[in-house]
């Protein structure tokens, strides 16, 4: 049993201000409102000491909740609680009931505190959390590129496997500087590429209008731009990694891991020891399946989704690419399984969910993941001074 308080106070966090409210056993209530600024922040904190109240949970929505953390976090019993569980279903919401309904579930002991990572688990996952931000922004750019030449008639992305890539880059440099089809297909540097000039040729031959250029020049660039924050990025997150160099091993010894997921990976996860088991990370990702039972029988459902959207993501992707994988490995024939009866897509969340298992184990235990599937056993070294020269495009 958690001891019981007889004060605790629930804040309603907004953009500009607070509205906290403190709740006695009693049944007495005190208001007051606060400027979500440092100063503003410095009163509250002085207004709970004032009130003899050492226990405070606020609700988990987007970042405006750090501030009061690091200033309440030493002093006062800090709960951060999920905003969905703590949601009241009631036709008259204010600031005022917020707050004070907050405080009720505080001070019964009726929120489930969130994770709260320390601060450089914080800063890495803000870096990989950017980068997928940034990655995002260079598909949509790469996507527009394509439908400018697609409304130009020019049918580049049937001909080549990645419009981007060294020979599509080419293309698209010969098209907006103007040259003409058959110099641009003669001096193509693959060889691979150019046995297919012909085709080529008949894709690109509509040639791009004046504005077409400027667009496709403009995403070239904001897309070369992109790259180059990457690049940044990259450092930074292998600099921030390099303490648990050993995890990041483990992590890649899975195949369908590399480099960019298992610090994605790693970084949404934080401690791993603050998961009592595999079972546990995989509700915390959302990809625990939804329970129904009633008169008995128990119905298990589509996953709940209730976790951390960025790590079931990362995950999911790794389960792709591991499904891609020729290598027979147990994970593989469990996939292979479960698609023959349910299909790919639940087969790939299975995956995905059977991938985080057997990370938590690994990472417990510090042990290398081996597999009789595996004609050779992949052998993990990381270099950070090199992962930092990582080709973004490649990622």
């Amino acid at each position: 049993m958690k001891r019981q308080e007889n004060k605790a106070c629930g804040a309603d966090i907004h953009k500009r201000f607070l509205m906290a409210c403190i709740l006695s056993r009693d049944g007495s209530k005190v208001l007051n409102r606060f400027d979500m600024t440092v100063e503003g922040v410095l009163c509250f904190a002085s207004w709970l000491k004032d009130n003899n109240c050492k226990k405070v949970a606020v609700e988990s929505t987007g970042n405006y909740w750090h501030l009061v953390y690091q200033v309440l976090d030493d002093e006062f019993e800090f709960i951060l609680g999920n905003a969905f569980k703590t949601r009241r279903h009631s036709g008259a919401k204010t600031d005022k009931r917020d707050a004070e309904w907050l405080a009720e579930l505080c001070l019964n002991n009726q929120i489930e505190p969130s994770m709260i990572l320390p601060k450089e688990d914080r800063e890495l996952r803000a870096l990989t959390r950017a980068r997928k931000g940034y990655v995002d922004f260079r598909s949509k750019l790469k996507a527009r590129t394509i439908q400018e030449l697609e409304a130009c008639t020019i049918k580049l992305a049937s001909e080549l496997s990645d419009v981007f890539g060294k020979s599509g880059r080419h293309v698209l440099q010969g098209l907006v500087d103007g040259r003409s089809a058959d110099v641009i297909v003669e001096s193509i540097p693959s060889k691979k590429v150019k046995k297919n000039k012909e085709m080529i040729k008949q894709a690109i031959i509509a040639g791009l209008s004046p504005i077409s250029i400027f667009l496709i020049k403009s995403h070239i660039q904001m897309i070369d731009e992109v790259d180059k924050k990457l690049v940044q990025l990259d450092a930074q997150i292998s600099r921030l990694l390099k303490a648990r160099k050993r995890d990041v091993e483990i992590a890649m010894s899975i195949p369908g891991i590399g480099f960019v997921s298992a610090a994605a990976i790693l970084s949404e996860i934080g401690d791993y020891r603050n998961f009592a088991s595999g079972k546990k990370l995989a509700a915390f990702s959302g990809l625990d399946p939804s329970v129904y039972e009633s008169a008995g029988k128990r119905y298990n459902g589509k996953i709940t989704k209730m976790g951390s959207k960025y790590l079931r993501r990362m995950i999911i992707e790794c389960a792709h690419a591991l499904s891609r994988t020729k290598a027979k490995t147990q994970l593989k024939r469990f996939f292979l399984r479960i698609m023959a009866r349910r299909g790919k897509n639940i087969a790939t969340v299975a995956l995905a969910r059977k991938m985080l298992v057997v990370l938590h184990h690994l990472l417990i235990n510090q042990e290398m993941y081996k597999d009789d599937g595996l004609a050779k056993p992949k052998n993990v070294k990381v270099s950070f001074s090199e992962e930092s020269k990582l080709d973004p495009s490649s990622l």
